[in-house]
């Protein structure tokens, strides 16, 4: 039996960082793990915070009767009202537990939405470069993707977003603080952004990474700037929990078709077979909503990588958020330099997975005695490909 040509397509483009994740295994397998530096997967290297492991413990054996069984597909009320009132409080915007579905972390939000308002050939606007990810949830829901180029900084100009709206464009497709860039959007680049987004067009946000910012940077309220927004979200970073999967849609009460908006996104979250969040995990963060990683650390290690590579010659912004940094290539073929790399153990993502050729991606979550060790690799890769 064959298989889809539309899988078959998107199999051939796959996702770079799944790309490179492999060939690391291979690398160990015949260097040694401790001679590879993987700088490729952004997996959390820290534990959840020990008030996150507690409630789990109690939640996992002191909860209510039947705290295993189904619930309302958009998840426990209790949960969505909870989530509802830290997010008003925040935003200053009157979210309530109708505006909330809970998901399969963030990927299950995007999706969830995605499906709820593309037909096809409707056209989903996304800032380049951005999380390969994307292209395929909208392309699985029958959209087309729209890129438009940030600037050098990446920041976006609302002037070229303005330009590539077309009576098709039915989402415009934000993350701030960014993967793989790490750039955080200003707040007056998102209020520009609201006079653009009219309907039928929604701003969808993803924020996962809205806690892991450095140097007191404050990230924008996207629904207080943008009236027709909707905010995925997980706890994925924020906690350090990736494999568990637990997030959220939030759905602006401000836009007109809001309660239309979450039934209609109530049951694409069941029908793509996702039926509802993780029962045990929906008690926890309802918990801990608010529990976070020491970004500290992060901070840290942006702090060491990013000064020694620069020292080193290579070109970059430092991030504000995120865990991530994203230099230059010394050369203009990424994946070609991407390859000089391999050859002194490092595993990094080229940038054009993310539709900037030209760039590299690295993550933070490497630990920091290994980014150490990688330092003098990178060096020698710089040098060699200036030779060439």
């Amino acid at each position: 039996m064959g298989i889809s040509r539309a899988i078959a397509g998107q199999i051939e483009r796959a996702s770079w960082i799944r790309r490179m994740f492999e060939i690391g295994i291979q690398l160990r397998r015949e260097r040694g793990a401790d001679r590879v530096f993987d700088f490729t997967l952004g997996n959390p290297d820290v534990e959840p915070p020990s008030a996150v492991l507690e409630t789990l413990r109690r939640a996992a054996c002191d909860g209510p009767p039947h705290a295993h069984g189904y619930m309302p597909n958009a998840g426990f009320p209790e949960v969505r009202a909870t989530i509802a009132r830290g997010l008003a409080a925040r935003s200053g915007i009157p979210f309530t537990a109708g505006n909330i579905i809970m998901t399969n972390g963030a990927a299950g939000a995007l999706n969830t939405v995605l499906k709820s308002i593309l037909d096809p050939g409707d056209e989903v606007i996304v800032l380049v470069p951005y999380f390969p990810e994307y292209r395929f949830y909208i392309e699985n829901h029958g959209g087309r993707v729209v890129p438009v180029e940030t600037d050098a900084r990446f920041q976006p100009d609302p002037a070229d977003i303005a330009r590539a709206i077309t009576p098709r464009t039915r989402a415009v497709l934000l993350n701030s603080p960014n993967n793989p860039t790490g750039a955080v959007y200003s707040a007056e680049t998102l209020a520009a952004l609201d006079a653009l987004i009219q309907d039928p067009i929604l701003a969808i946000s993803d924020e996962p990474y809205r806690p892991i910012v450095f140097d007191g940077v404050i990230v924008p309220e996207t629904s207080r700037l943008i009236r027709r927004s909707a905010i995925a979200w997980s706890w994925s970073k924020a906690m350090a929990i990736a494999g568990e999967r637990i997030g959220y849609l939030a759905l602006s009460p401000r836009l007109e078709e809001a309660e239309a908006l979450a039934n209609a996104c109530t049951f694409s979250n069941r029908i793509l077979g996702y039926i509802n969040a993780p029962a045990i995990w929906q008690r926890v963060v309802a918990e801990t909503p608010d529990a976070t990683v020491d970004v500290l650390e992060y901070q840290a290690k942006r702090d060491l990588l990013c000064s020694a590579l620069t020292g080193m010659g290579y070109r970059l912004t430092p991030p504000a958020g995120s865990y991530y940094v994203f230099p230059q290539t010394p050369i203009p073929d990424d994946i070609a330099f991407i390859g000089m790399l391999q050859e002194e153990g490092i595993l990094a993502v080229p940038g054009a997975g993310f539709g900037r050729s030209g760039y590299l991606r690295l993550s933070l979550t490497i630990a920091r005695e290994q980014l150490e060790r990688s330092l003098p690799g990178f060096e020698r890769a710089l040098r060699r490909s200036m030779a060439v």
